[in-house]
């Protein structure tokens, strides 16, 4: 049976959590630079530094970083929900 979504109090624990911090960063942040450098690194190269490159090239890390960020948060206050709903009453 799946459980019920992770309470708000849990999610508001697990978004200040170091921890959540810490996995969002260490993932997010190198497969961000990662694309960046792929997508555009062709143009970094040529020195081609134009208003939507340079754009481009910091809106990268910080959309993989936020999406590592939500799923730290999620996974993080599932567990912390699950740790809740298994302590003795």
């Amino acid at each position: 049976m799946s459980e019920a979504p992770a309470s708000r109090r849990h999610l508001r624990e697990a978004c200040l959590a170091a921890i959540v911090w810490r996995r969002a960063v260490l993932l997010g942040v190198p497969v961000g630079l990662m694309q960046a450098t792929l997508n555009q690194g062709d143009h970094w190269l040529a020195g081609v530094f134009t208003a939507a490159v340079i754009a481009k090239s910091i809106l990268s890390p910080l959309l993989s970083f936020s999406i590592a960020y939500v799923s730290a948060v999620l996974t993080h206050a599932e567990n912390l929900q699950r740790k809740t709903s298994l302590l003795p009453s």
